[in-house]
């Protein structure tokens, strides 16, 4: 058993991440910024610390004693009006974090980063040495690349080890957000139309086990991107129907009429000073489409990966209990 530190554990990675810590018998420390992420965090076996990505004194004094600190917070969102707060917690946090870490001599860092930081070029399948396309999709994939950056120059500078963990897009029971709720409002008639594109995808237990197998056997300095599947966007949804039981068939519109169509929405809705459903960044990002080559944690790492049926059915199981499924 060890003594380990956690942000983001109210998240969906991070509390899967704390989960499976607890469920191996470790001591588990997670940073906590409000009465419901405290909650959270309690109901899956961690012990509180309260306070927020910002305060060094705080983080320093949860993580003594800590063997390894996992940083998964983060925000993760497309379309937003102002950009501070995302690039301030993406990029500027993982910096606080690693000084922290290190004024409480704690050897390991493992960061949570994004597959999207690897940039690769439309068409391409990204690896960890791919060299980045040199424009970003998304802010988003701009705040998670600096904040890659930032946090393997901080631990060189404060000397802690750091590693990073890329997950595709993480899928599984819990998870409502990005590929997730498209293959959700597919399901349940919601949504009809798509562009033709790829995804890759991580079940979200193996990006929590490869948070580990980081841990314990990643190189200092190094990136692992988890990937366990990677479908044509009908592949993936006929998968989701055949596993739910439904018979539904996705149309595909041409690319040009989507980015047409996301640009009226978004500002119209600008305009009407309303979050946009749809936008640029959000389509753009749909269209180029994303395949990434996830064997090196398989090597190095030691990571196996479940299999994509196995994915989708304990989701679908998932969301039918939650009531996020209606007809389907």
């Amino acid at each position: 058993m060890s003594r380990v530190f956690v942000t983001g554990g109210s998240g969906a990675v991070g509390g899967a991440l704390v989960e499976r810590l607890h469920a191996r018998g470790d001591e588990v420390i997670a940073l906590a910024r409000s009465d419901a992420a405290r909650a959270a965090v309690e109901r899956r076996g961690a012990r509180v610390v309260r306070g927020d990505l910002f305060d060094g004194d705080a983080l320093a004094r949860g993580m003594e004693g800590c063997e390894t600190v996992f940083h998964a917070a983060g925000v993760n969102s497309l379309c937003v009006e102002d950009p501070g707060p995302m690039l301030r917690a993406n990029v500027e946090g993982p910096r606080v974090v690693v000084r922290a870490a290190a004024r409480a001599g704690v050897r390991r860092v493992v960061h949570t980063s994004s597959a999207n930081t690897i940039g690769e070029p439309e068409g391409s399948v990204g690896r960890e040495d791919t060299p980045h396309r040199g424009w970003y999709l998304s802010l988003y994939e701009r705040s998670k690349t600096e904040g890659e950056r930032v946090v393997l120059e901080a631990g060189r500078d404060e000397g802690v080890e750091v590693v990073c963990v890329n997950p595709s897009s993480v899928q599984g029971p819990g998870r409502v957000r990005g590929t997730g709720r498209i293959m959700l409002a597919f399901l349940d008639g919601r949504l009809k139309l798509f562009v033709d594109t790829n995804m890759s995808l991580v079940d979200i237990g193996d990006c929590a086990e490869g948070h580990l197998l980081a841990a314990e056997r990643g190189a200092p300095g190094e990136r692992y991107i988890l990937n366990g599947m990677t479908l044509s966007i009908t592949d993936a949804l006929q998968l989701a129907a055949d596993v739910a039981g439904v018979n539904r068939r996705p149309r595909l519109v041409p690319r040009g009429l989507a980015t047409a169509a996301a640009t009226a929405v978004e500002r119209a809705f600008r305009l009407a000073r309303r979050h946009p459903p749809v936008c640029r960044e959000m389509v753009r990002t749909l269209i180029h489409g994303h395949r990434y080559d996830g064997s090196r944690a398989e090597r190095e790492l030691g990571m196996r990966y479940t299999d994509p049926r196995e994915t989708v059915r304990r989701t679908v199981e998932w969301a039918r209990r939650a009531g996020l499924l209606r007809s389907a």
